[in-house]
Parts: C-alpha cells; structure tokens; sequence
C-alpha cells in the first residue's frame, strides 16, 4: 500500500482542477476495470471503439527513404544497466534487478513504484518500448530475409499473448504506451510494401495502433504530471492522426504540442525540467512529429522554429569538442526511435532538428545515425549539409534557465555551472539537490562529476543518495540537503537559486549566485575562470556554521591529499585544487557511488573538506601535457 505521508504530500502539490481530473480519471479506469478484467482480450484482437472501424492507415504518409542503402541488421537491442537482450528476449515481465516476475495482475490494481521485491519497472519498460519491433521490421524491409519476419511474428505473437490489454507491467504508464504504439507505427510502415508480409499481422498492428492511440487520447497526461511524458504522448496521438488521416487527433496533438512549448521551457532555450537528457527526449518527440507535419504538407506553428532553435542550441553548446556533455539532473536513457539498436541520442536529436531547422546544430557530416538514414532522403541530407553550422560560444550564462557553460580558449577545458531552479513545475520531479554545482571535462574527459541517476523505482536509498547535496560538487552546510526530498519524483521544501552577477573581461569570466536553500544561512558562490586552465571559487555564508565542501571524481582518478592541497591524476591529467579559510580546515579522502549510466554504478574518489566557518575559497588548476 502507498505510504500514507507520501500520499499526503503529493497531494499538497495537486491544485483542485487537478484533483478534479485524477477523480474522473479514476471514473475512467473504473468502466475500463469492468470491461477488461473479467475479460482478457488482446490490444490486436478487436477494435474497443468502434467509431475507428473506418479508419484506414496510409503508410506513405510516414514518407520512410526505402531506398536507404546505409543500415545494419542488428537484431538486439540494449537493455537498461547490465542486462543482455538475448537473456530477456521473451521475458516480458521481468523484475531485473531480482529473480522475480512481475505480477500478471490488472494493471490498476498494480503497484510499481519501490518494489524492491521484484525491481525497477523503468528497467523492465525498456524491452515493453519494442524498439525491438521496428528494427526487426526494418531489417526485413532492407534485406528481405524471412528470419526477421519470423522472428518479429514470433516475439509479436509472444508478447500479445503474455500482454492483455490493460494486464501487467507494461500497461502502467501511458507514455509507455506512447512508445510502444510509433514503434508500432514504424514496424507496419517498414512492413506495409514488403513481399511476405501476412495481411492478418498488419491488419493485428493497425488494430492494436488505434487501441492504444484511443487509450492515450483518454489518458494522456494532465496538471503537475504533464511533463516530457505529456510531450511522447501528445506525438505518438500526432503520429497516428497524420497515419490515419484522422484531423481531431492531428489537432490534439499539435493544440498539447504548441501550448507546452512555452509552459515547460524557458525562453532562453532551457528545458523546465532542468535535466539535459529529458530535453533531449522532449526534442525528439518535437522533432519527429515536426518531421510528419513538414513530409504531409502540415502548418508549422511559429513558435515552434523559434523555441526548437534555441532548445538545440542550448543542447549544442553543453556539448564539448570531445563529445563530451555537461548534463545536470536525472537522466533515464529515455528514447523514442533507435533502427539501429543502440544510439547516442544527443548527436541524433540535434541531428534530426537540422535537417528541418535553419541550421546545423551537430555537423551532420560527422553524424552517423541510421534513424537519420531512413527518415530522410539523400538529396535532403545534401540541403541540410548546405546549412551555416551553430558556433558554439565560449562562455554562454543562461540567466532564465539558470546554467551556464565556460570553455577554455582552446576548448580543451569544458566548465558546466548550475544556478538554476530544483525541477519543473509543483512537483520538480526530474531535479537534484545541487544548486551551485560544478562539472568540468579536460580534453572530453570526465574530472569533476555530477553523480548520474542510477535507478527509479526501487532501491529508495539509491535514488535518494544520488539527488543528495552531499554528493554533488557544491558545499553543504549541517550534512542537510539544500531541498526536500518526498518522494522518488517528488520534493518539498526547495532551494531557489538567483543569478547575482556575471560578466565576460578580457582575461576571463565571473558568474556569482546564490541560493536559500539553508533558510538560516544563505549561500553565496562566487566562480571566477581565466579562460585558460585556472577555476577560483569562493564560497561565502552570512554566518559561521559548520560545512563540507564536496568534490566527486570519475572512478578512475587519482586522489592524494598533501595539508590543504589535493592532487588529481587522470592519464597525463593532473589537477591541483588548493583551500584558503581564515579557520582551520580538514581534507578527507573518501569513496562515494558515481552512475555513469542507468542501472550502473561504481565507487568513486571524492574529497570533503570540513570546517566550522563562513568562508572558503578554492583553486583549481589544471596541468596537462601539450598537444
């Protein structure tokens, strides 16, 4: 049963209208519950709604290049953490992180949320997507060879028998569905012009693409749930409307699409959920169902250009000249299309957006990504390669959006600072406790870290640990974290962040901010870069209390400690960071947990410095071997 504190809390962040919805959602459910309970039936056995009998699905109108001859026929996809694709196959409820199944119970009546005796349904909803699908449709597609027609029947027959509508895991979160349903989308599309294809299995998909397109459109997401998961779902009900020709749900679609723009982003570019990865999930969903709209002679709105513009251009500039990204917040490896079997999704949503902005955000020259090869035709790549590349600037402060990026002159340092606000909207779901935090790349790689994710839905202590304030790169006053934390998605109390100063000189930068965090000692930090390989901070309290000033490093530094000053050695990297305070300070050595990737953590040096004080400033100076 859901703790009863939690509940109480997430419903202070409810307004009335929103308690209002959730009470007629319950409505919904409720009829739903009494029509597919007793009777389990397949999403592709029958049509629910039958005002879409008449709906018939037009395959060109995704306007796939079927004369793409760059592709492979991989024919496994990457799970989530450490798990082989191969090993899970047809495991469609699996727990992952433990032995157990998920329950094959009505999905209304099934609690996903911290099943530590089961696992991370996150994990489990990666193979539930059915990347799978389309990329086996597409193989067959490409190659014509029958085994990945068979294999798709086998695994499509599999999961429907074992999925009933509304039945299990993979029926718990609508923009779940939403995936599932383009994916599905892709597949018939792939499979729509192909020699072998059985009529009765496309005529089982565009049934079981309208039952669930049906099923958003009842569902989508509304009020403090209406983030990036009301963006996947608003494209998968677009997607389907432009397939089906069906102009209430294009104009749904387009109606969420253009409203949320400006509710969820900040004018200067900057995604409100302050997580880089689900900005760039929000820009795919954007940028495919814009791809539609543009391929079927569909009005874009205006805003639409202005603020994906400037959405990739943030996206552009947190991207170091190594590859390397600055990302603060969760990040879930969320995605919406991967043909290819495994993507990096930056590259390939800036990639996507070029081809259909007025600039190249990424050089598609050195972009190599399948989806890419068959949503767009050769002579449209040549366009789009004709167009003026973003210069990414040296220094950029986001004052609105609350981050900012510095870079060496010779772009071999890369600096990301966070004075933002926690998260988006009443409940900052997506947000770590890391106000006046820091990360910086040396050559693309990884010196001073943000912690990563790790995991969602079980392991509470894990997802707390990793939004901590102690483990990020910022000072902490009392060992209390600067918000609260509620829940998994959900904060209290939080700590707002306000952009002091900052100005660009000849020699350098400054960026001063502060934030409340600490109700009974306000923190103020003060960044000074010379634009070479010197970073100052100084922190300042409005009183004396006692601190840890923390710094986490990738797993594989180096960490020696000699008085006040701390040596850092990567490769032939070797960093010094010094402290002057006018009390006495002490320099620990420690282990915390670092997450480079979802599902995966590994210990990491860190350094604490602790003091009773209301002042500290720090040096860091990089030192590195010549090119």
């Amino acid at each position: 049963m859901a703790d009863i504190m939690w509940l109480t809390n997430r419903l202070k962040a409810m307004s009335l209208p929103e308690i209002g919805w959730r009470i007629s959602q319950k409505m919904v459910q409720k009829s739903e519950k009494r029509r597919f309970k007793l009777h389990r039936v397949l999403v592709t056995e029958t049509l629910f709604n039958q005002k879409l009998s008449s709906f018939e699905i037009d395959a060109k109108r995704m306007y796939l290049n079927m004369k793409n001859q760059s592709y492979t026929l991989e024919s496994s996809i990457p799970l989530l953490g450490v798990s082989d694709y191969r090993d899970y196959k047809k495991n469609w409820a699996a727990g992952f992180q433990t032995e157990h199944l998920w329950p094959d119970v009505f999905s209304y009546q099934l609690e996903y949320k911290q099943r530590d005796d089961i696992g991370d349904a996150r994990t489990n909803w990666e193979l539930n997507r059915h990347f799978q699908f389309a990329m086996l449709a597409k193989n067959y597609a490409a190659s014509g060879d029958g085994s990945f027609l068979q294999e798709f029947q086998d695994l499509f027959e599999d999961w429907n028998e074992k999925n009933p509508f509304l039945w299990g895991i993979s029926w718990t979160s609508v923009m779940e569905v939403a995936i599932r349903t383009s994916n599905w989308c892709y597949a018939y599309c792939f499979f729509s012009d192909c020699e072998g294809v059985p009529e009765k299995l496309l005529e089982q998909l565009k049934t079981g693409i309208l039952n669930m397109t049906d099923y958003i459109c009842a569902h989508y997401s509304r009020y403090s749930s209406a983030n990036n998961h009301l963006i996947v779902e608003a494209y998968a009900i677009g997607q389907s409307g432009i397939l089906f020709r069906y102009q209430p749900w294009i104009d749904l679609a387009i109606r969420i699409l253009t409203q949320e723009l400006r509710n969820q982003n900040y004018s200067d570019g900057i995604n409100k959920e302050l997580s880089l990865h689900y900005q760039s999930l929000y820009t795919e969903a954007m940028g495919l169902m814009m791809r539609l709209m543009v391929k079927n002679d569909i009005k874009i709105p205006k805003i639409w250009d202005e603020m994906l513009d400037k959405m990739c251009c943030y996206m552009a500039n947190c991207i170091g000249s190594y590859g390397e990204t600055i990302a603060f917040g969760d990040n879930d490896e969320g995605k919406i299309l991967d043909l290819h079997g495994g993507i990096h999704h930056y590259p390939y949503v800036l990639g996507l957006l070029s081809y259909l902005l007025k600039k190249q955000y990424v050089s598609l020259e050195n972009v190599n990504c399948e989806n890419l090869n068959w949503l767009f035709t050769e002579s449209e790549k040549k366009k789009a390669i004709a167009k003026a590349i973003h210069t990414v600037p040296q220094y950029i402060c986001y004052r609105e959006g609350g981050n900012s990026i510095l870079r060496s002159i010779d772009r071999r340092v890369l600096i990301g600072i966070d004075h933002a606000a926690l998260g988006f909207g009443n409940i900052a779901a997506h947000g770590h406790a890391d106000a006046l935090s820091f990360q910086m790349y040396v050559d693309g790689i990884p010196i001073f870290v943000d912690p990563g994710t790790y995991v969602y839905h079980c392991d509470i202590k894990s997802r707390n640990t990793y939004r901590k304030t102690e483990n990020h790169n910022t000072l902490c006053i009392n060992k209390k974290d600067q918000s609260e934390m509620q829940g998994a998605f959900l904060w209290g109390k939080r700590a707002k962040c306000c952009l002091l100063g900052y100005e660009e000189m000849d020699k350098g930068v400054m960026l001063r901010a502060a934030h409340n965090g600490y109700p009974e000692n306000r923190h103020t930090r003060t960044f000074c870069f010379n634009g070479k390989r010197k970073l100052r901070i100084a922190d300042e309290l409005e009183k004396e209390d006692f601190v840890s000033l923390n710094f986490l490093f990738f797993p594989s530094a180096v960490l020696n400690i000699e008085e006040k000053t701390a040596w850092i050695l990567i490769g032939t990297i070797r960093i010094s960071i010094e402290f002057e305070c006018v009390n006495e300070i002490k320099l620990f050595k420690t282990e915390k947990m670092y997450s480079e990737k979802y599902g995966i953590q590994a210990p990491a040096p860190a350094l604490v410095v602790k003091a009773q004080t209301d002042s500290i400033k720090t040096m860091i100076q990089v030192r590195m071997a010549e090119s």
